[in-house]
């Protein structure tokens, strides 16, 4: 008998999801970073044995859309709620439970399995966690209920055993070996884009797109060139700071942990161009990837 079926993470934005993500794949799938709206993309990892695969998707954080981009990061987040074949639910002990009603709907409709995660128990007590499990409980009747601390690996091992448990009989979805649905070029662009979003502030880190135009590996080595995209002529000037030293400082770190990641050596080159307002133009977000199925 074999076990296989997708898993996808959704929930409000900045309540662990991709952290989550990370510590079930055992690989570092996810940017996860303090900020709010980092994942914009939807994002599997797969855990693979001999007879099951879980395909892990995480989303991002659902918000009602202001922008073209925030509507096509929606539809990531939805189209999850419709091939899943058991649904993640994520929260945390301090958000608004009743946020975002209108996508609650929906999972309070779903009719296969919904286990609503309470995230970062550690920063609770007993007492307040009692009153946030009766209040989802309230909101999501049909749900099963575990408080999990995502960061600290606290109730991750008895999810991954509800998981394993709940997993219909099927083939494999993937090859065996395969970690993610995402090429190598997407993760060089995740992880420049987090060193962005952990070195600059205010507007910039939601204002960027990093678009890798070359990719080539020899070897041991690879050579990437890679354009960060803003929206504005100040916004460029930020990006790459005074002398470059800004700029620098990001590909200095951007290669230290792609050389990680990939276990190769790394020759980074990054450029910074403006594309006005790619944020909401259906054309560019196109171009740049934002494409639910």
């Amino acid at each position: 008998m074999h076990k296989a079926g997708f898993v996808n993470i959704v929930g409000n934005p900045n309540v662990g999801k991709s952290t989550l993500m990370n510590q079930l794949v055992g690989e570092r799938i996810s940017i996860a970073t303090f900020k709010a709206q980092t994942t914009r993309h939807r994002i599997m990892g797969i855990v693979n044995t001999d007879d099951m695969q879980i395909v892990f998707s995480d989303t991002p954080g659902v918000l009602k859309p202001n922008y073209k981009m925030q509507e096509m990061m929606l539809a990531f987040s939805e189209s999850a709620l419709a091939d899943a074949d058991i649904l993640l639910y994520v929260t945390d002990v301090v958000e608004d439970a009743e946020k975002n009603q209108d996508f609650l709907e929906k999972v309070r409709k779903m009719t296969i399995p919904v286990l609503l995660l309470i995230n970062k128990i550690d920063e609770s007590n007993q007492k307040l966690l009692g009153n946030i499990v009766a209040k989802w409980h309230k909101l999501l009747p049909n749900a099963e209920i575990l408080p999990i601390s995502a960061k600290n690996k606290f109730g991750t091992d008895m999810l991954m055993k509800r998981i394993r448990e709940l997993l219909p009989e099927s083939p494999a979805y993937f090859d065996k070996e395969q970690l993610t649905d995402k090429p190598a070029k997407f993760f060089v662009s995740e992880i420049i884009r987090e060193k962005i979003l952990r070195y600059y502030d205010k507007e910039i880190p939601y204002s960027v797109e990093v678009v890798v135009e070359r990719f080539k590996e020899d070897g041991k080595k690879i050579h990437i060139n890679a354009v960060i995209y803003v929206e504005r002529d100040s916004q460029k000037g930020i990006v790459i700071g005074h002398q470059g030293v800004a700029l620098k400082k990001v590909s200095t770190e951007a290669r230290k942990a792609l050389e990680r990641f990939f276990d190769k050596t790394i020759f980074l080159e990054i450029f910074v161009k403006v594309d006005k307002d790619w944020r909401s133009s259906q054309r560019e977000l196109t171009n740049f990837g934002y494409n639910p199925e």
